[in-house]
């Protein structure tokens, strides 16, 4: 799964790099783009994502093993979720206009152009559900490679339509694309393929599902399946990511006040570049790479390993399970967020066409580095709710998550609009780790102590070792001229890859032997597999 993610976010690297060629990071067409596309991925997840991605797999795991294997609970689940994602998505295709006045500030040519990029992304949701829920399936049955797989396949299409559309239309630094001067073929070529990617990760989802021999097909109804309590237990799945995804929007939203004061401020000689919607977008994507390759695999099976001690009443499973987890994901996460941190400029530089716009987006990925850790711990400390069926804990963690990043995107947009999207960025890292703390109270009234202060123990350890790392890496950064107005690392996103392998190599090279000096026997844990496997590999 790790592999899979990493050669998928790999290939995303080079897709929004690419993006960014074709439209900037700080462009006037570029947050008009990212705000339409991220509408249907946050909308499929506030709307049915709760439901494919946590409450599912505990119910499969328990229809598998009946004597059909699950294969009329599955058949009926697909058909259900097939029927209500249509319905949805055409609805909320339809209803596009409505949706980007409700979750943007953008007015005139900027509101016009976002909505007929909205006609185009919007079908997406239909593709996200079915993907997900084929995935959660695979999962539930042992097949954890191809969910992860799947969106290189949806990578490498949208890189090959982007490749099309600079050849044919041009680059923005060249072109300085606006909603003026856009045109149909663009939106096609840019919204279009993108859209067809979704597409195909989730169509190449049938062919493991088939293997699975389970003997699929349409069937409708829900009596005597069980469907009736993941309806129950999906109901308030549902209520908690309204409230979660609809956070999102309230930022979203506060974030485009910066877009729109952006036309103005390109307009002035010089122009004046500011941060916006696209640049807090590629420095999420980028922050959450971490959480992506290393937590988010991990957190997958260990999903299963929790609903099943909690199917068997065994408590005492659940707590080693969390206490463990938390721990190997921290060898990854903390790590990555220290090298985030140390690289955050020649990052920037990959998503951008000049240092001015290389620097936004750098110090947009530093502030984000911060709750990195934090958002994946606080991801495996929600999963043994999800695990033990309870539904409702989760919401109240959420309700009060909510009142919290509203009051910080709120206060965010109080300021000028330069500073909107970094204070943005410092909410979103707040947020993190208040998560993390409101998740651990909740929890321990649950199943007991699981062990925090020894997760904590060894999170000391980690940050250690991080730091001295983070410190090698930042005299690297300073060899190359990271540090000052035309220094190597800036003159190109070639000069910054090679500062990035390079980097990359030394500080790994510096927190392996700082967790060997430290005595973080977690480390052994998290590479063992990888190691046992290699060694099968070349006997």
């Amino acid at each position: 799964m790790a592999a899979g993610t990493l050669v998928s976010r790999l290939l995303g690297l080079v897709r929004v790099s690419l993006l960014a060629t074709a439209i900037g990071a700080s462009g006037q067409v570029s947050d008009l783009f990212t705000s339409a596309n991220n509408l249907p991925n946050f909308l499929y997840l506030m709307l049915a994502g709760g439901v494919f991605n946590a409450v599912l797999v505990p119910q499969i795991i328990r229809a598998s093993r009946l004597p059909d294997r699950g294969a009329d609970f599955v058949s009926r689940l697909l058909t259900l979720a097939a029927a209500a994602l249509l319905v949805l998505t055409v609805l909320v295709t339809l209803a596009a206009p409505l949706v980007v006045n409700l979750t943007t500030s953008l007015t005139g040519s900027n509101l016009a152009l976002t909505t007929a990029f909205a006609y185009w992304c919007l079908p997406q949701i239909f593709f996200y559900g079915m993907y997900a829920v084929m995935g959660q399936i695979l999962n539930a049955n042992g097949s954890f490679g191809p969910y992860m797989w799947a969106p290189v396949v949806n990578n490498i299409v949208s890189i090959g339509f982007l490749v099309v559309f600079i050849a044919l239309m041009g680059t923005e630094q060249v072109e300085r694309h606006s909603p003026d001067t856009w045109t149909s073929q663009q939106t096609l070529l840019l919204a279009g393929g993108t859209t067809l990617g979704i597409v195909i990760q989730a169509l190449v989802l049938f062919i493991p599902l088939k293997r699975l021999n389970l003997g699929l097909r349409p069937k409708f109804g829900v009596r005597g399946t069980g469907l009736g309590r993941t309806g129950r237990l999906a109901s308030v799945t549902i209520v908690t990511m309204l409230v979660g995804n609809g956070l999102y929007l309230v930022n979203q939203r506060i974030a485009t006040i910066a877009t729109d004061a952006r036309t103005a401020l390109l307009a002035q000689d010089p122009p004046v570049q500011i941060a916006g919607s696209t640049n807090l977008d590629f420095g999420a994507m980028v922050y959450q790479l971490p959480h992506a390759v290393i937590a988010l695999s991990l957190a997958t099976v260990m999903f299963n390993q929790l609903s099943s001690a909690h199917a068997d009443n065994n408590l005492a499973a659940v707590r080693a399970t969390l206490s463990q987890g938390l721990r190997i994901i921290g060898v990854a996460t903390v790590f990555g967020s220290a090298a985030l941190l140390a690289f955050a400029g020649p990052l920037g530089r990959l998503f951008s066409e000049s240092a001015e716009s290389a620097a936004i987006n750098g110090v947009i990925i530093a502030i984000l580095a911060v709750g990195a850790p934090f958002l994946s711990a606080n991801f495996f400390l929600n999963r043994v709710f999800y695990a033990s069926e309870d539904v409702k804990t989760p919401l109240k963690i959420q309700l009060i998550l909510s009142v919290i990043g509203v009051a910080l995107a709120l206060a965010a947009g109080l300021f000028d609009p330069q500073f909107i999207v970094p204070m943005l960025a410092v909410a979103y890292s707040i947020g993190n780790v208040a998560a993390v703390v409101i998740s651990h109270v909740f929890l321990t009234r649950k199943i007991g102590s699981y062990g925090a202060g020894h997760i904590f123990d060894v999170h000391v350890r980690l940050v250690l070792a991080g730091i001295v790392a983070a410190v090698a890496g930042s005299v690297l950064c300073w060899v190359f001229g990271g540090y000052e107005a035309g220094g190597y690392l800036w003159q190109s996103k070639v000069n910054s890859v090679l500062v990035l392998a390079l980097g990359g190599i030394t500080m790994s090279a510096v927190y392996l032997l700082m967790l060997k000096l430290l005595r973080v026997e977690e480390l052994d844990q998290l590479v063992r597999p990888l190691l046992s496997r290699f060694r099968r590999r070349t006997a």
